[in-house]
C-alpha cells in the first residue's frame, strides 16, 4: 500500500484503498458525458506479433467510457496495416488507426515537410504528436490518455486511475503523469530513471544550484513513464522532441505553459513490466545508449531555455558528481531489494552507470556543438497558422484508410 507523502512540487494522487476499477469506471462514464475521452496507443506493426497487445486490447473491451481509440502505427506495409485493421476491429469503441507509411498521410508528411513543418526523425515522438494531430482534428473528445502498447502487466484499471484526474470535472489538473514500480521476475527494473535521471537530477542541483525547473522535474516519482493525460486543450502548443526524450520534453512544455498546481502525477500500478531495450554500450545509436543521449540532451537544452549558461567544463563537473551519486544510489537500490526478497546485479548496474557518465559528456559536447540545432517537432497551432486546411485533409485521409482497408 502507498503512503500519502507530498514530495516536490507536484501533486501526488496515491492508491491508498485499492478502490475496485468498476467504481471508478462508473464515474467515468458519467464525467464522459460532458468531458468525452481518447485513448492514444502509438505502436510499432511488431507489436502486434507479441503477447502485451492481445491483452491489452482484451482489456480496452470492457471500458464503457472512451469516446475513440487512436492507434498510430509504424513501420507496416499495406498487408500489415491490413492485419492491424483486423486486429484492432473487436475493439466497440470508436477506433481509428493512423498509417504513418501509408501514402495518404505520407502526403501529409510531404505537405508539412515542405514547409520546414514535419518531424524529422522517426520514432515514439514522431508517433505520438501524429495521433495528438488526429484528436484534435476530430474534435471528438476534450480529455486524452496516452500508454504504450508493450505493457506486459496491463490491467483496464491503469488507465481508469491515469484519465481520472483530467477528466473528472471537479478537478482543475490540465495534465496528469502516471507512476508505478518496475518490478518483475524477482528483480527491480527501470535502470534509465533510477540510475540516470534521477542521480542527474541532483547532480545538475548541486552543479548549477538551486533551479525551480530542477526541483520541479526531481518531484516526478517516475519521469520516463510513457503514461500521461491531459485535457486536449493542452496539446494545440506543445512542442516535444521526436526521440526518447519524449517524456522530459512534454513535463517541460508542461511546466512553461501552467503552473504547477494544474499539474499531478498518479500511481497507477503496483508492478509494471514492458519489453527491455539492451544497454547497447559499443553504439550510440541503440539501446540504452541512444535513450540515455537523447534524455541528456532534452535536459540540457530545457536548462539553457530556462537561462543556464553552459560550457565544456562545467559539463565535465556535471558528469563527475553524477558518477558519485548515481554509485550511492546503487547502494541504496541494492538495499531496497534485498529487504524486498528482490536481486539486483551489482556489476550490471555499475556498467549502466559507466555508460551513463560517458554519455552524460557526449550529449554536453553535442549540446555545444550544435547550438542551432531544432530538435522540438512544431506546435499544431504554428502548423494550422502555416496550413490551415491541413487538419481537415488528415482527418479525411485517416478516414478514407480505415474506409478503404476495413477487414
Amino acid at each position: 500500500m502507498g503512503d500519502f507523502y507530498q514530495n516536490g512540487i507536484v501533486t501526488t494522487l496515491h492508491n491508498l484503498t485499492r478502490r475496485p476499477v468498476e467504481d471508478l469506471e462508473q464515474e467515468l462514464v458519467g464525467f464522459s458525458k460532458t468531458r468525452p475521452m481518447a485513448l492514444v496507443l502509438p505502436s510499432l506493426y511488431s507489436e502486434l506479433e507479441g503477447p502485451a497487445l492481445a491483452n491489452i486490447v482484451q482489456e480496452l473491451k470492457a471500458v464503457p467510457y472512451l469516446e475513440e481509440i487512436v492507434i498510430g502505427l509504424d513501420r507496416a506495409s499495406e498487408e500489415q496495416y491490413r492485419h492491424a485493421m483486423a486486429y484492432f476491429s473487436e475493439l466497440p469503441q470508436n477506433v481509428k488507426v493512423l498509417w504513418n507509411d501509408g501514402p495518404r498521410l505520407r502526403g501529409i508528411d510531404l505537405k508539412l515537410r515542405e514547409q520546414g513543418l514535419a518531424p524529422t526523425e522517426m520514432g515514439k515522438g514522431r508517433n505520438v504528436w501524429y495521433c495528438f494531430g488526429y484528436v484534435l482534428a476530430s474534435g471528438r473528445s476534450r480529455s486524452v490518455a496516452l500508454h504504450d502498447c508493450d505493457i506486459l502487466t496491463y490491467s483496464r484499471d491503469m488507465l481508469a486511475r491515469l484519465i481520472y484526474p483530467v477528466a473528472n470535472p471537479a478537478f482543475n489538473y490540465m495534465f496528469c503523469k502516471g507512476y508505478y514500480a518496475r518490478v518483475a521476475d524477482g528483480s527491480m527494473n527501470g535502470r534509465v530513471s533510477r540510475l540516470l535521471v534521477t542521480p542527474l537530477l541532483r547532480a545538475l542541483k548541486k552543479v548549477c544550484g538551486q533551479r525551480e525547473f530542477l526541483d520541479y522535474m526531481d518531484s516526478f516519482r517516475y519521469p520516463l513513464a510513457g503514461e500521461f493525460s491531459l485535457r486536449r486543450d493542452v496539446i494545440s502548443d506543445l512542442r516535444i522532441p521526436s526521440d526518447w526524450g519524449l517524456e522530459i520534453g512534454v513535463l517541460s512544455e508542461m511546466r512553461r505553459n501552467y503552473a504547477t498546481n494544474r499539474l499531478c502525477q498518479v500511481d497507477i500500478a503496483d508492478n509494471y513490466d514492458h519489453k527491455h531495450q539492451e544497454l547497447s554500450p559499443e553504439d550510440a545509436s541503440k539501446g540504452l545508449s541512444k535513450m540515455s543521449m537523447d534524455i541528456c540532451k532534452a535536459l540540457f537544452r530545457k536548462l539553457a531555455t530556462n537561462g543556464e549558461v553552459l560550457s565544456t567544463e562545467e559539463f565535465r563537473t556535471i558528469k563527475a558528481t553524477y558518477y558519485r551519486i548515481a554509485l550511492d544510489f546503487i547502494e541504496t537500490y541494492q538495499a531496497d531489494a534485498l529487504i524486498n526478497g528482490l536481486t539486483i546485479d551489482r556489476h550490471s548496474e555499475e556498467q549502466a552507470v559507466e555508460m551513463f557518465a560517458r554519455n552524460v559528456m557526449e550529449a554536453g559536447n553535442y549540446f555545444l556543438d550544435n547550438p542551432m540545432d531544432a530538435p522540438f517537432i512544431p506546435s499544431w497551432s504554428r502548423v494550422v497558422s502555416a496550413l490551415p486546411d491541413l487538419m481537415s485533409e488528415m482527418a479525411e485521409a485517416v478516414e478514407l484508410d480505415n474506409r478503404e482497408y476495413a477487414p
